[in-house]
């Protein structure tokens, strides 16, 4: 990748050059039952287990609402998530209480899947607001990240960790790098 590629997500003094980003062309089942294509840009030493999970997920036919480069949402991850877009790549802090920290999102080393169904609870708050529905994790539907379920197995399988057994639950956080 170069800094043109990612008009809105990177910027100079971001934690990783450019270079050391690949853009994943990527097959996926939306909720209409019909397979689809995406993009999603991840670290470099990322990109096979990406691929590998993306291969099982579409396999098992697991749906996704929508998969563009957060560069179509202006870098804006709230515009991102609000879209209901899995995406990965964002060079941003963190979203939590404390002070600033990279996100492992600016490492490319997080994807965020389905946010609405896949909502962030962050102190009481849910992100994004649409994601409320969602909450209750034991009325499992399609697209949502559970305990045993699809998605978080096939993150699990393929080294990653999942953010919905924090203490303020990421459901739709991935991680290769544990937060």
């Amino acid at each position: 990748m170069t800094a043109a590629d990612l008009p809105s997500s990177w910027r100079p003094g971001c934690p990783v050059a450019p270079a050391d980003l690949r853009k994943l062309e990527l097959s996926y089942w939306g909720f209409d039952s019909q397979p689809h294509n995406g993009a999603l840009v991840v670290h470099a030493s990322e990109a096979d287990s990406v691929t590998d999970v993306f291969r099982r997920l579409y396999e098992r036919r697991f749906p996704i609402r929508r998969m563009e480069l957060i560069d179509v949402y202006g870098g804006s991850d709230d515009a991102s998530i609000a879209a209901d877009n899995t995406s990965a790549f964002n060079c941003r802090n963190a979203v939590a209480s404390g002070p600033p920290t990279w996100s492992a999102h600016a490492y490319g080393k997080a994807i965020d899947v389905n946010p609405v169904e896949n909502p962030y609870i962050l102190d009481g708050e849910v992100l994004p607001p649409s994601g409320a529905p969602f909450i209750d994790r034991s009325n499992a539907r399609p697209g949502m990240a559970v305990r045993g379920g699809e998605l978080v197995a096939a993150f699990a399988a393929g080294g990653w960790s999942w953010g919905g057994v924090w203490a303020n639950p990421d459901y739709q956080h991935f991680s290769a790098s544990g937060n």
